[in-house]
């Protein structure tokens, strides 16, 4: 009895195994999946936190200079003793010295280090724009190549059924042997597109695997769901698109970092004080003595001020650049969109009258002339055309399917839509 329930487990544990699906990823999780792991992401996150660390260093002074030797003090060391001619010569000096750094300076340069990372914050949502671009195409790509192989798989059991039903039929003389040898040829030319086909998606499933940081061998399936959308013509105006994309987020927060690091430029013409102190060990019978001393900066002297006023030049000069640029992307992209749509409109369109029309009434022609082969009132060349046609509409109204979807994944990924 044990050996018995030891065999029916096993058998059990292999069934159970047997029967494990492929895990089945939707769009979402796999866009989820991208930036919680994508690599590339997590490097602008590092990237950013290093930003916001050096920040917090941002109003700390200088560090303070310790200085310590011999002041005034004669080479003759005979002359450093007390005697009856002199009382002692020299020092023996212990000086420190701090300067005080602008209070507006410090906190120019705080505001200018403490921004500088949400350019990079933007810089991660572009590319997390990017990404989901490439995963999107990927991933409608796969869900076209699906539907392909399983029209194709389809088709294979018509020709299978086709091939049978002739080697039959030609035992009594009612087919001919060059209809035959040309279904062996589509048949095999199907088994030829699956294999392609069943190929590509393996490419997908590396390149999303790739995408989301797993392992490229990793087995899934993706949802078969997919949606057709409208876009609305208004958000691809400059206004709409300056506040979506992140690329030109990444533009208007340069220039307002460049700004901060203007005035972070002019708050270095301000002047800076400092305090010296020295205390001076007296050798002999002198007394000990000190020195305190407010020093200044000057860096607002023409000849020192030069290099602060050709930087801030340079900001100015850059900020109106990045404008121009600005204002190139929003063109570009606005233009881009309006092409998209009605290239989506025109494709939607085809691919209705395709559907609703074209495959329809190849279908029914198929139909047909199956039905007269089988009723030998029919040749069984027109229904391999009949066939043919039908299969060549199927695969071109998937091609507008793909079409319109990597459209629309391209508006997407102009608009930034989340």
């Amino acid at each position: 009895m044990k050996i018995k329930s030891q065999y029916y487990f096993v058998l059990g544990l292999i069934l159970s195994c047997s029967t494990v699906k492929a895990q089945t990823l939707s769009l979402d999780e796999v866009l989820t999946n991208i930036k919680t792991n994508n690599p590339q992401l997590k490097m602008y996150d590092a990237d950013i936190q290093s930003m916001d660390a050096a920040a917090k260093g941002a109003k700390s002074w200088m560090a303070p200079q310790v200085s310590t030797g011999f002041f005034m003090t004669p080479y003759n060391t005979q002359m450093w003793k007390a005697d009856e001619m002199s009382p002692g010569m020299g020092n023996y000096m212990i000086g420190v010295t701090q300067m005080i750094p602008n209070a507006s300076k410090l906190k120019a340069d705080f505001n200018y280090m403490n921004t500088m990372s949400s350019v990079e914050a933007e810089n991660k949502n572009y590319t997390s724009n990017q990404l989901n671009a490439i995963a999107k195409t990927n991933y409608y790509q796969w869900l076209i190549l699906n539907k392909k192989v399983k029209i194709a798989k389809d088709n294979l059991l018509l020709l299978e059924y086709m091939i049978k039903s002739m080697e039959i039929r030609y035992q009594y003389n009612m087919d001919k042997l060059p209809t035959y040898y040309k279904a062996k040829s589509q048949y095999s030319i199907l088994e030829n597109m699956i294999v392609m086909l069943q190929n590509d998606i393996a490419q997908k499933r590396i390149m999303l695997n790739t995408l989301m940081a797993r392992d490229k061998n990793t087995a899934f399936e993706i949802d078969p769901i997919y949606k057709l959308n409208d876009y609305d013509i208004v958000k691809s105006d400059s206004t709409a698109l300056s506040q979506n994309r992140s690329d030109v987020k990444a533009i208007e927060k340069t220039i307002y970092l460049n700004q901060l690091k203007i005035k972070a430029e002019k708050t270095k013409l301000l002047p800076e004080f400092g305090v010296k102190y020295d205390h001076m060990f007296a050798f002999g019978e002198d007394p000990n003595q000190f020195t305190l001393m407010l020093m200044v900066n000057i860096p607002f002297a023409p000849w020192s001020a030069k290099m602060n006023k050709a930087n801030i030049n340079s900001f100015q000069i850059k900020n109106e650049s990045l404008n121009f640029q600005k204002q190139m992307i929003l063109n570009e992209a606005s233009g881009m969109i309006s092409g998209m749509n009605i290239e989506l409109s025109n494709l939607k369109k085809q691919y209705d009258i395709t559907e609703k029309k074209i495959i329809p009434a190849l279908r029914r022609n198929y139909d047909t002339s199956i039905i007269a082969w089988q009723n030998n009132t029919g040749d069984l060349f027109v229904v391999l055309d009949a066939w043919e046609a039908f299969n060549m509409a199927q695969m071109d109204s998937l091609d507008k399917l793909q079409a319109i979807l990597n459209t629309q994944v391209e508006i997407e990924k102009q608009l930034e839509t989340k």
